[in-house]
């Protein structure tokens, strides 16, 4: 018989795996996501999250607990009497009464290959730190932080110029596929469970704003993970002197060039800069408040001429 599930996520990152479930024939229950925040162009209107909208349109109920800390919360979810709980994204550390309140218990989807990048920003780390492979897994829930036993995984290979909305992209599509088959097997009574080794743990600190300014004075390749870790959110950024105001620049593409010169130097009329060792070249660029574009595009309205410096 198909798994009775409760769902639980929030952003886009989740939804394809909410999609996939519910088209496997699974009975999702109910949708836990985090409350409507404020958005809109002004800041004013309450958003509903991605998941909390999909799951409308599917005609599931829909829970914005803020945490779990009331007895009646705890109380709804027991009520549920589900199989399972599906976690991808969620945004809420479960208390243990919510980790055993299924028959089954709760299955995370995380985008690492654990136990390298427990945490929150396992994407942006891993393109940061120039790891060439990262990927998805399914892990039965325990008090840890991303400590439970594996259940399955599925590798993806990190190219030299993938960005991080490019690898979320793919994660959530090899999620959605992985989840799916873990629920599957589960319900066949098969699915593995294996805990995860005592080395190499990582761990995926959220992305500060003070870390997202370049440092050009580091090497190249640095430098270039960097921007693409953080592309196309929340974005690494330089600041320019444009008509006498000093102005925040976000770049969201660059590769690897050559040149040489003090560090943050423009090399060539083409947005080469020096690093602490060799250069980048800034591929796609946004000012405040503009469209992001291509470098010879940006330059159009935003002229950088070759030898002055930015930081």
């Amino acid at each position: 018989m198909p798994l009775r599930i409760i769902f639980m996520g929030t952003p886009e990152f989740s939804v394809p795996t909410l999609l996939a479930l519910a088209g496997a024939g699974h009975e999702i229950a109910a949708v836990y996501t985090q409350p409507p925040r404020p958005g809109g162009r002004r800041g004013l209107d309450l958003q509903k999250s991605p998941v909390h909208q999909a799951a409308e349109r599917l005609d599931i109920p829909v829970l914005t607990p803020v945490n779990f800390k009331e007895a009646a919360d705890r109380r709804t979810f027991r009520n549920f009497g589900a199989d399972a709980a599906v976690v991808v994204a969620y945004g809420l550390l479960l208390p243990e009464e919510i980790l055993s309140g299924t028959r089954c218990g709760c299955y995370n989807g995380h985008a690492s290959l654990l136990p390298r990048w427990r945490g929150a920003a396992p994407i942006q780390r891993a393109i940061m730190a120039g790891d060439r492979e990262t990927g998805m897994m399914v892990m039965k829930m325990d008090k840890g932080l991303d400590t439970g036993p594996v259940a399955l995984a599925r590798s993806v290979p990190i190219h030299a110029t993938m960005t991080a909305g490019e690898l979320h992209d793919r994660l959530s599509e090899v999620g959605a596929k992985l989840m799916t088959e873990a629920m599957a097997r589960l319900e066949a009574g098969e699915l593995p469970l294996t805990p995860q080794p005592q080395e190499g743990v990582v761990y995926a600190a959220k992305i500060s704003k003070e870390e997202t300014r370049i440092d050009f004075s580091r090497p190249a390749a640095e430098v270039h993970n960097h921007i693409r870790g953080l592309s196309p959110f929340p974005g690494a950024w330089f600041e320019l002197d444009i008509a006498g105001r000093r102005e925040r620049i976000k770049v969201l593409g660059s590769e690897i060039s050559q040149g040489e010169g003090a560090p943050g130097q423009v090399l060539d009329g083409s947005l080469a800069i020096a690093c602490g060792e060799g250069a980048v070249r800034l591929t796609r660029l946004q000012r405040a408040g503009g469209k992001a574009l291509p470098a010879a595009d940006f330059l159009r309205g935003t002229p950088i001429v070759a030898s002055a410096g930015i930081a």
